[in-house]
């Protein structure tokens, strides 16, 4: 997949969620995002996808969904609030064995629950999928067999036609955990870095293609609005 070297998040996200507007999405992907802000793009892509009358399951493993962007978002495009929020259903995990039940069981239900379109399978964005597993209270022989049995079933869920956007906030370097996120990268068919730094916020698409995209969102650095200007 190829992009313009100046593009808005509303141009990566047609581009990732939608062939055309109004058509079928495109095939399923696992798409992650990591970098700075994560809960925030998240809520804003929530409220994008679920403006674009797609449905979307959210489960939060970071506690940062922010049901506020949401409704700033619809504000901007002239939807009501309660519209958007109704599309989407967001359950939370605390530990790392409720976010493994929530993706290898109730992710199952939640997905059966939606009458999708045939031309168009329910949105699953997670958020955090590796902040539960950072607790180090837990095991390592626990850890990984638990992350692995949620990745594997992502996997599954992919191949049946149900798309992924992953949202993580990075992970100390120097952490014992850091294996994580190099995992979850091999894992992922598209890997972008969200940098917003004192200039022009810039996402880099680690694994796809190599590029630096400017991203011309009006995202503030203080604030929480991201929306196109």
């Amino acid at each position: 997949m190829d992009f313009p070297l100046s593009v808005s998040f509303d141009e990566i996200f047609s581009q990732l969620a939608l062939s055309n507007p109004g058509e079928k999405p495109v095939s399923p992907r696992k798409v992650l995002f990591w970098g700075e802000r994560a809960g925030e793009i998240s809520s804003y892509v929530a409220g994008w996808l679920a403006g674009k009358g797609i449905a979307v399951i959210v489960l939060d493993g970071a506690n940062r969904f922010d049901p506020y962007m949401v409704s700033s978002f619809a504000r901007k495009v002239l939807i009501p609030p309660e519209r958007l929020l109704k599309g989407i259903r967001i359950a939370r995990a605390f530990t790392c064995y409720q976010m493994a039940v929530m993706v290898g069981e109730r992710l199952v239900s939640l997905v059966g629950a939606i009458h999708e379109s045939p031309l168009q399978k329910p949105w699953v964005i997670i958020l955090g999928p590796i902040t539960p597993f950072m607790d180090e209270d837990v095991s390592e022989r626990e850890v990984r067999p638990l992350f692995e049995r949620s990745l594997k079933k992502i996997e599954g869920m992919a191949g049946e036609g149900v798309p992924f956007f992953l949202f993580q906030a990075p992970v100390p370097s120097d952490s014992r955990r850091a294996y994580l996120m190099k995992r979850l990268s091999q894992f992922s068919d598209l890997v972008w870095r969200i940098e917003l730094g004192d200039q022009e916020p810039k996402i880099i698409l680690e694994k796809g293609i190599s590029s630096v995209i400017p991203v011309q969102t009006g995202i503030q650095r203080h604030g929480f609005l991201l929306s196109q200007e």
